[in-house]
């Protein structure tokens, strides 16, 4: 068949599966999106309200789902405003394609309307772009951004495609390749055998070993061999705040989440440990303090797709590069084959002592203030849900709150901005994951400085009936900028306190949704349970928590892990 290369992208998103494509008119892509609107029988479109809100929404999607996330923004400030959702993608290795318009060819360059150099733009925040100058091209740049996306160390990829290769007017043959060559561009399919045995027989001889997982493992599938792998070892296991769920959280070996604000026996541990195994972990400056400092004792053994990350920031002893999920099935049976089983009596001294830290009760809180603490509210968020939940986050306390005291023990429940930290992200993204999973109970978690970033998109929620629960902590402050403040700058709350807030419950209700407001702990429960008994609507509870509370433990910039600040209800005696 002879199509137009507006024809040409939808046909080729339709070939490759793609169930929605989120996005936003203009001038620059109004051939594709009229190709659009003739096969929305088989892919539907997502308008949101902005463009950052497309990208992220398709990020929710992708996370969610492990499947690519698709959007379609115009050129000029349709792709500036997408950056900031690129970035994000980018950062946390998300599989997803964005299709960007561009002017005419014969104007490139001549700062024609709506005309910026995308591709340069968005070189450092992709991993790819292209830009389409002849229609014969589009199919298979098309086809090779998806492979680029999905394959390896996901990423977002970038299709630029000036108005001109989509003139429907240009017809051509139509043949869309199912498979794609790139002579550069070749990942690991497997790990090196002489390597994955030597880390085995190191981990079978530690006598203080810790397993520190990443998001790799939730992006590689590996969720279920990390669990035959670390039951069957019997060792202790922790992880970064994207991998979050990948090993149940409720498990008894699983230490909590680990790094800046990660629990005592976790950060501990990793402090002593003599023989520490990365997964799908990349060494964010987060995640180890002070380099100098990270892992004293250790042998590192470090699993990863990606070449580039090993001894990037710390030095590995044993390297292995490979998909997460393939390494850890040679490693399960090099077990089986070697019959080998680690010290027990040290590894029961070992857990001896991290119960010890265990313990200590870091995550306490004072519970009898009379105010709602955040933490209360994500623990009733908890019980609530019974675990169910797909929630997603804006970034500040309130996430960190999430990643402490919402125990997710499945992968692809937790969705969050970690390595951007993007303020904004969290409603967007659920859009994306309630669209992915229409009777899934699905919540975005966020506090008051956060969720007006990408407030617009209330009204996408509205038109697609999206039944999302917002539960928003509202302390009145942008809460980790203003804990900074106390911590380090003597109190100087500079610009940190939000003065001009909405009535969020008016404010929902304006957009056609149901707003409510708790201020005591006593009706958080209730208010939540009649939140999520209202399955085909989108609520928004605006809960309001105590403005002086903390992120505890906290590991400040140039310490250690085990120069963590530890909650003022430890006593004295507890913290000598």
């Amino acid at each position: 068949m002879e199509l137009s290369g507006a024809e040409i992208t939808i046909q080729a998103l339709i070939d490759e599966g793609v169930e929605y494509v989120f996005g936003y008119p203009g001038g620059a892509v109004l051939h594709i999106y009229d190709a659009l609107s003739k096969r929305e029988d088989q892919i539907k479109h997502i308008l949101v309200r902005h463009e950052q809100a497309a990208t992220h929404a398709a990020d929710g999607y992708a996370r969610a789902t492990g499947r690519v996330g698709v959007c379609l923004v115009t050129s000029g400030p349709g792709a500036t405003n997408a950056v900031t959702g690129i970035a994000t993608a980018y950062m946390d290795s998300i599989p997803m394609v964005v299709l960007t318009g561009q002017v005419p060819t014969p104007v490139i360059g001549s700062d024609a309307f709506q005309e910026v150099d995308t591709v340069g733009i968005t070189r450092p925040c992709v991993k790819h772009n292209f830009l389409v100058k002849d229609v014969k091209d589009l199919a298979v740049t098309i086809r090779k951004a998806f492979h680029i996306a999905s394959s390896g160390r996901p990423g977002p990829v970038v299709v630029d495609i000036p108005k001109d290769v989509t003139d429907p007017n240009i017809r051509i043959p139509y043949a869309y390749p199912r498979e794609v060559s790139m002579r550069s561009y070749s990942p690991a399919q497997r790990g090196h055998q002489g390597q994955i045995r030597k880390a085995v027989e190191k981990m079978l001889a530690a006598r203080r070993p810790v397993i520190y997982t990443g998001g790799g493992v939730v992006l590689g599938e590996a969720s279920a061999s990390l669990v035959d792998l670390v039951r069957s070892l019997g060792f202790p296991i922790t992880s970064t705040l994207m991998g979050l769920g990948a090993y149940p959280m409720s498990d008894r070996q699983f230490l909590g989440m680990l790094g800046m604000h990660g629990t005592y026996e976790a950060n501990m541990a990793m402090h002593e440990t003599d023989c520490l195994v990365a997964i799908g972990a990349r060494f964010d400056d987060r995640v180890t303090g002070k380099i100098e400092h990270f892992c004293p004792h250790a042998e590192i053994i470090h699993v990863d797709v990606d070449p580039a990350s090993i001894s990037k920031t710390v030095r590995v002893d044993v390297p292995i590069v490979g998909p997460v999920q393939s390494v850890l099935q040679d490693m399960l049976s090099i077990l089986k084959e070697l019959g080998g089983k680690p010290d027990q009596t040290a590894l029961d001294a070992w857990w001896r002592q991290i119960d010890e830290w265990r313990g200590m009760d870091c995550l306490r809180y004072d519970r009898g203030s009379g105010l709602i603490k955040p933490q209360f509210a994500v623990e009733t968020l908890h019980k609530v849900t019974n675990g169910e939940l797909y929630l997603t986050s804006d970034v500040g306390q309130h996430q960190m709150f999430a990643a402490q005291f919402y125990p997710f023990d499945k992968p692809r429940r937790w969705i969050n901005s970690g390595g951007l930290g993007t303020m904004g992200f969290g409603l967007p993204a659920a859009m994306g994951v309630q669209l992915a999973f229409p009777d899934a109970q699905v919540a975005c978690i966020s506090g008051e400085a956060s969720i007006l970033m990408c407030i617009q998109e209330m009204a996408t929620c509205k038109q697609y009936d999206l039944p999302i629960k917002v539960i928003l902590l509202n302390n009145g402050y942008m809460g980790m900028v203003r804990q900074w403040q106390e911590f380090f700058y003597d109190s100087r709350y500079a610009h940190s306190y939000v003065d001009a807030l909405p009535d969020f419950v008016a404010l929902s209700n304006s957009f056609g949704h149901v707003g409510m407001r708790v201020e005591k702990p006593d009706e958080l429960e209730g208010a939540m349970q009649e939140a999520f008994a209202l399955k085909d609507r989108f609520v928004f509870l605006d809960v309001i928590v105590d403005p002086t509370e903390n992120v505890y433990p906290m590991v400040a910039a140039g310490k250690g892990h085990h120069e963590m600040q530890l909650p003022p209800t430890m006593s004295d005696r507890e913290l000598a």
